[in-house]
């Protein structure tokens, strides 16, 4: 799969991920700890995914590494909060670096 390919996938996930944060908001008064969770988790398996299809190269290997701290996030008692680090921060940049050499618009 070629990097553009990877992205276009890539960007799916994200975007699949964002609706999920957007309907847990309007469900809820404030999201909970599970709710990031699932949605984390969510997102580690659909980049893991992609990522599996992309061989060794620099974006498989940043797909896969947010993938990882995805669901390291997941695994902690506070999700939002130990997502937000900088290893997270600096492995989603990587993607979006990545996808836009490739003309692929994508925010992680």
């Amino acid at each position: 799969m070629s990097d553009k390919e990877l992205c276009e996938s890539a960007k799916k996930a994200n975007d699949e991920m964002r609706a999920a944060l957007v309907e847990a908001a309007k469900s809820s008064a404030e999201m909970t700890p599970a709710d990031f969770k699932k949605i984390l988790l969510e997102l580690d398996q659909k980049v893991t995914a992609v990522a599996s299809t992309g061989g060794d190269g620099k974006l498989a290997a940043a797909l896969r590494e947010f993938g990882v701290l995805s669901a390291k996030a997941a695994a902690a008692a506070d999700p939002a909060a130990a997502a937000d680090n900088p290893a997270y921060l600096k492995a989603g940049a990587d993607i979006t670096a990545a996808c836009k050499a490739v003309g692929v618009n994508v925010i992680f």
